[in-house]
């Protein structure tokens, strides 16, 4: 297994690492669950989501420079980076700082250009990453982020409601740029749908 491979699968495992850090768990003991909602336990989260992400922004790098791009990396690799992201929105939702239908909706986005790419696939054609759906992951990460930091912000600041605004706006834009992301896909796809419902 090539390093780009190992950087993916890295990045799945880390997932319930994070998860493990970020909201308390019934069977767990008191102790450690009480450490998890205070802010050294969401700094070891936050350490462990930037390294799962840093393995998103490597492997790619990798696979390309190197020539490694390989059919289990193009699978993967996008499964990876959904599970990441829509695991630790599910985990805010639990923590009631999210509402649900906020990684319903990233689910939603994600499943839908799945699909329209399983469609191009069977077809023969590939659809490259465009730069929407980029910044969607870029403002997606720096939401995130910033919601693992907020016990740190508060501890360190204070000012607990001009954080979380500043969170919610930041969740709004990654949203925005989830719904354009798709848009600009679909419009882009939109010649292959119709020939696909045709069929």
């Amino acid at each position: 297994m090539n390093l780009p491979n190992k950087l993916t699968i890295t990045r799945m495992v880390l997932i319930p690492f994070i998860l493990l850090f970020l909201v308390p768990i019934p069977f767990m003991p008191d102790a450690f669950n009480d450490f998890v909602l205070t802010w050294p336990g969401r700094l070891i989260a936050i350490v462990l989501f930037v390294a799962a992400s840093l393995t998103d922004l490597f492997d790619g790098r990798i696979a390309r420079k190197k020539n490694l791009i390989s059919t289990f990396g193009k699978f993967f690799d996008s499964i990876a980076d959904k599970l990441l992201v829509i695991s630790v929105l599910i985990a805010f939702v639990q923590l009631q700082r999210l509402h649900v239908f906020v990684p319903v909706l990233v689910l939603a986005r994600e499943l839908a250009i799945s699909g329209i790419r399983m469609l191009a696939a069977e077809r023969g054609q590939v659809i490259a990453a465009a730069l929407p759906g980029k910044l969607k992951t870029v403002t997606q990460l720096i939401a995130l982020n910033w919601l693992l930091a907020e016990p740190i912000l508060f501890s360190l600041f204070g000012g607990r409601k001009t954080i979380e605004t500043i969170g919610n706006v930041l969740v709004v834009i990654s949203l925005i740029m989830t719904v354009w992301s798709f848009m600009t896909y679909y419009q882009a796809t939109k010649g292959l749908l119709k020939g696909a419902s045709s069929t």
